[in-house]
């Protein structure tokens, strides 16, 4: 194991670690090159940090959970076999670690699929639901994406997780799947809730921007 400060992971060694390729790069930190290792943290620190804050909501857990995957990932890395990138296995460490430390509380089920399809599922769309678009574009307007991010706060880790890989990530399905251990057709269903669950939050959270003003002058027309 190597042993060294956890703030020192960041630090830049210059042009040649920058040439080596990832492979190269784990098998000296396997021999215990800690520099090789920094080099390989370095791509993936801000990402790992952007989606356990999303996941949790809360920066001193996200913060936490940064350091302590990055403590798991130096004591783990001689066991680390090659078998998917060196960022998939960060990710997975790092969402392990989020669901110890943070569990399922106070998390709100979602409701079964058909429950989110337009007037009951009968095909008739509902004027008032909320034009999701785009989810990428969605995420760049703040009002909306504080809503979302709490909405991410209280949904169970089986959708909220692959939803933030999906969108917030740009983590193709295939790669989600590989992470969570899961097939790819599941990788898909759980995205889907996810969308599904923070539409109905967006449509309820903007029904009055939605719905037109009624007269209130006393009159019937």
């Amino acid at each position: 194991m190597v042993n060294v400060p956890v703030n020192c992971f960041f630090e830049s060694f210059g042009v040649y670690w920058n040439l080596m390729d990832e492979k190269e790069l784990i098998q000296k930190a396997q021999a215990g090159d800690f520099k090789a290792f920094s080099r390989l943290i370095e791509a993936h620190k801000d990402k790992i940090f952007r989606l356990t804050l999303k996941l949790s909501g809360n920066r001193e857990d996200a913060e936490d959970i940064l350091q302590e995957t990055l403590l798991k990932a130096v004591d783990n890395i001689d066991k680390f076999r090659l078998e998917a990138s060196f960022g998939t296995w960060l990710y997975t460490i790092a969402l392990n670690t989020f669901r110890a430390r943070v569990g399922e509380k106070n998390k709100m089920p979602l409701k079964p699929l058909e429950d989110y399809l337009p007037s009951g599922g009968h095909g008739e769309i509902s004027a008032q639901l909320f034009d999701w678009g785009d989810p990428h574009e969605i995420f760049e307007q703040k009002q909306i994406n504080e809503i979302i991010e709490t909405a991410l706060a209280e949904m169970p880790q089986i959708y909220s997780v692959p939803f933030v890989l999906r969108y917030m990530e740009d983590m193709p399905v295939a790669d989600i799947a590989n992470i969570l251990k899961i097939s790819v057709p599941a990788a898909k269903s759980r995205i889907l809730r996810a969308r599904l669950a923070l539409r109905e939050t967006l449509t309820e959270s903007f029904r009055d921007k939605a719905t037109p003003k009624r007269n209130i002058s006393g009159g019937t027309g």
